[in-house]
């Protein structure tokens, strides 16, 4: 069977995700993991040296500016599930209006970035990436804050990883992600609306969540 960027849908709606072996393999199997990763929009954990990050004006976040790239940068690694099929479907679902990215620029460089899929009042985070220090945390931080100012309610990361528990990400029973799940899609949610906020203004808004 095909996959094609309505079948890749259908399947985050039902709970299930893509992955590939490795860069070269040629088929695509789906993920149902028993335990799955989420990042709590109202637990998000930044820590001291994370505002320091966010304080700096060194940076700039852009949306969109250049999806292909983050998912390049995604890719750029010794062992990746990205395949050139995926790297295809993704582009698909970009240019559909349905897969977006967030980015983190520093001296007119591409630093790091995080791209998903938006689903109703859900976005499903696929991968991260980061060339500079802190990047890949700035851009989950200014990504929780613009979904939740988008009236999301669920940020699904798959699995959990180091790197995110020390973000505030936990892991949640099948049961209940397709719970929340449920509950996300029937609901609307909007990525591009918000305004692109300050590194101030990010933690401002996550210290009154907290």
């Amino acid at each position: 069977m095909t996959l094609t960027p309505e079948l890749l849908l259908h399947g985050y709606s039902i709970g299930i995700f893509p992955m590939a072996e490795t860069r070269d393999a040629a088929d695509i199997f789906w993920v149902d993991p028993k335990r799955r990763g989420v990042m709590p929009l109202e637990g998000f954990h930044i820590s001291r040296s994370l505002r320091r990050s966010l304080r700096s004006t060194g940076y700039r976040i852009a949306i969109n500016e250049d999806f292909q790239a983050v998912v390049d940068g995604c890719a750029d690694r010794s062992e990746t599930w990205i395949n050139a099929e995926i790297r295809r479907l993704y582009l698909d679902l970009h240019r559909m209006g349905r897969a977006h990215s967030l980015e983190v620029w520093t001296d007119g460089e591409l630093a790091g970035g995080v791209y998903g899929v938006a689903l109703g009042a859900a976005f499903f985070g696929e991968s991260m990436f980061s060339r500079r220090r802190d990047a890949s945390k700035i851009a989950l931080a200014h990504l929780v804050d613009r979904l939740r100012r988008g009236g999301f309610t669920l940020f699904d990361t798959q699995f959990l990883t180091a790197h995110l528990a020390s973000l505030g990400g936990i892991e949640i029973s099948r049961a209940l992600y397709q719970t929340q799940l449920a509950h996300a899609l029937d609901r609307r949610a909007d990525f591009l609306g918000p305004p692109t906020a300050s590194g101030h203004e990010v933690i401002q808004r996550n210290t009154q969540m907290s």
